[in-house]
């Protein structure tokens, strides 16, 4: 992308002046960019930086009768490319608004912000665990879509990951059974939206995702048959695995005076965290480990309480890794796997003049690359 920069403005505070050029170390603006985002990289810097902020619950909003839902999103919307790790979201089936967040008090930052600047009052449902899900051991999913007039087939190798991988792709594919052009396709579908687990309909996470081979047709093969047939076979392919429901973690450094160290370290144990060994001072201790997200994120205003204000708790990011209570969770969310339409697993076939669906648990048998 090449854009035109009107103006170069180098800030003292709240005041700038207008510079021809700037140098390293100074603070600066431009302005007339119109296709930036938050974290992009311009001129040289052709690398994004990235998010090192990762949101670990979801909220929705919730707000009055009289408030049009389309113009609060819209505001929302606004926030969120200030900020991209909101990830403002419209649920249709829900429709709700639902905002992700690092923590509870970000929520009323949230609510404080939308009233200064758009002077709507809103408020926040209680907070939900992000989940994420991936499989224990690789397996091969296959995916056919041919109805009349389409036709798309892929078979990909589905393997578990290292923590915190997320999605990596390969390809194995050779071009005598699929052109470049498709399997690049395939490629493209495989990262154009988070694919549902089959646990809770949670995103997939830690997987690499191999193209083994596909075929297509030049008379039938039209656009989105690949990204019918590719998102069959990652579906098909993750009911036959043993599936794992991961949550996030929170890493902690809790600082509290001896007395209390016995408190904190079965408060710990009770929330289903870890530790490592205590750096014991003449007057104070030091206590590091993880523990859930769900757990945690609580614990320091009871740690405040029970110190009145004396201990000091820092809470980061610390990836995801198994859920400590996962039957429970799975059986709160109660997701229906075989009720969720826009992640079938089943493919359709065409044979006679007509399409017929064939069952995931049956589809190997029917592939035609096999």
């Amino acid at each position: 992308i090449y854009e035109k920069i009107n103006q170069i403005r180098k800030y003292n505070g709240t005041n700038f002046t207008m510079v021809e050029e700037v140098q390293a170390g100074d603070v600066f603006a431009v302005a007339g960019l119109t296709h930036t985002v938050v974290g992009q990289g311009i001129g040289d810097l052709h690398v994004d930086s990235g998010h090192f902020m990762v949101p670990t619950l979801k909220s929705k909003v919730i707000m009055s009768k009289e408030l049009n839902p389309g113009i609060v999103l819209k505001n929302f919307k606004i926030l969120e490319a200030e900020d991209p790790v909101l990830n403002v979201n419209w649920d249709e089936d829900l429709q709700e608004i639902h905002v992700h967040i690092m923590g509870v008090i970000q929520l009323e930052v949230l609510k404080r912000l939308v009233k200064e600047r758009f002077h709507m009052d809103i408020d926040f449902g209680p907070c939900e665990i992000l989940y994420k899900e991936t499989i224990k051991e690789g397996v091969i999913g296959y995916g056919h879509f041919e109805p009349l007039g389409h036709y798309a087939e892929v078979h990909l190798k589905l393997e578990p990951g290292a923590r915190g991988s997320g999605i990596e792709f390969q390809n194995r594919c050779h071009t005598d059974d699929l052109s470049v052009g498709n399997q690049n396709l395939i490629k493209t579908h495989i990262y154009e939206k988070p694919y549902r687990g089959i646990l809770t309909g949670s995103p997939i996470t830690d997987l690499k995702i191999t193209l083994l081979t596909g075929r297509g047709d030049k008379e039938h093969t039209r656009g989105g048959d690949f990204r019918e047939a590719t998102s069959r076979a990652i579906r098909q392919g993750l009911e036959q695995a043993d599936n794992i429901l991961l949550e996030p973690y929170y890493s902690f450094k809790i600082e509290v005076e001896l007395d209390h160290m016995g408190r904190v370290i079965s408060d710990i144990q009770k929330l289903h965290g870890e530790f490592q060994v205590p750096e014991i001072g003449e007057k104070k201790v030091i206590i590091r480990g993880r523990g859930p997200v769900a757990t945690f994120m609580d614990y320091p205003i009871e740690l405040i309480s029970f110190t009145e204000g004396k201990g000091k708790i820092k809470l980061s990011f610390h990836g995801y890794d198994l859920c400590h209570n996962a039957d429970e969770i799975v059986e709160e969310k109660a997701y229906d796997k075989n009720a969720d339409a826009g992640f079938t697993s089943n493919s359709i076939f065409f044979t006679k003049g007509q399409g017929y669906v064939v069952k995931a648990s049956e589809a190997k048998d029917h592939m035609h690359c096999l």
